[in-house]
């Protein structure tokens, strides 16, 4: 029997496109949204000094399509009301990625160096386990920083460790915060952010495309966390799972885009 090429070509073309589009199909599929677009389902806020849950004077709200940061109902003074907004979930392996933007001025009373900061925590112990005065979650930050447009380098995706420690380069660093390598990010543009996270192995933060900072083993130990609960501050133990929050601090920050793809290969997270 003759078999004409052209229809065993064009047979075989579209069985490759079919494949090209159902791998498309299952890559876009295994990014989940952490944030319907509409409302703070699923997120819980822990604000310094209030229990958990309260969402002191609306701090954390939807406007349009993103999480915002607003103190506006703060009064005269910020006064110390640190706060996070953690996802319900935890998670130990994950691709993480979103976008953020400063908006407005530092809120009067707020530290100078909070000042176009912001992050994300991850690794973070749950919320429930924090006393109300607990100022900050053990956890693992990637910090967002803007530049003051005062032609100094001000790099973001920077990795800070609130009573946690990390290995870099190959040795244990208990430096709080550590620069990454990227550029300067002034004015109140969106950025796009990510964090690969492999349990308490390796971390890499992502920038605008370009990896700018890697690290690894996290693990409890160290200052700067105060009023926290000595049962859950074990110092020394591998930090291999944990709650994700987005970061408030005195500086109006919004949030966008935030989609997260499980790496932990169907095991529990």
């Amino acid at each position: 029997m003759k078999i004409n090429i052209n229809i065993l070509y064009i047979l075989g073309l579209g069985l490759l496109t079919s494949s090209f589009t159902l791998l498309y199909q299952k890559q876009h599929e295994d990014w989940k949204p952490l944030f319907n677009g509409k409302d703070l389902g699923g997120w819980t806020a822990k604000i310094y000094p209030y229990e958990v849950g309260e969402n002191y004077a609306n701090t954390f709200r939807v406007e349009g399509d993103v999480i915002q940061v607003n103190y506006d109902g703060y009064g005269k003074s910020f006064d110390d009301r640190f706060g996070h907004l953690y996802y319900d979930v935890p998670y130990s392996h994950y691709h993480l990625k979103l976008e953020y933007r400063f908006i407005g001025d530092l809120y009067p009373g707020a530290p100078s160096y909070t000042l176009r900061n912001s992050g994300i925590m991850f690794h973070a112990q749950d919320p429930k386990t924090m006393p109300a005065n607990q100022d900050w979650p053990i956890s693992v930050e990637m910090q967002f920083l803007g530049g003051l447009g005062d032609g100094k380098t001000r790099t973001t995706g920077n990795m800070c460790s609130p009573g946690t420690h990390i290995y870099y380069k190959g040795e244990l660093l208990e430096t709080h915060c550590i620069n990454s390598t990227s550029k300067t990010y002034h004015g109140d543009q969106w950025i796009k952010a990510e964090l690969i996270v492999l349990g308490d192995s390796i971390i890499h933060h992502i920038i605008e495309g370009d990896t700018v900072l890697s690290y690894s083993k996290p693990h409890i130990g160290g200052a700067v966390v105060n009023n926290f609960d000595p049962r859950i501050k074990i110092d020394g133990a591998a930090l291999k799972r944990g709650f994700i929050a987005l970061q408030s601090e005195g500086q109006p920050v919004e949030f966008r885009k935030i989609l997260l793809k499980d790496l932990s290969n169907g095991t529990k997270h």
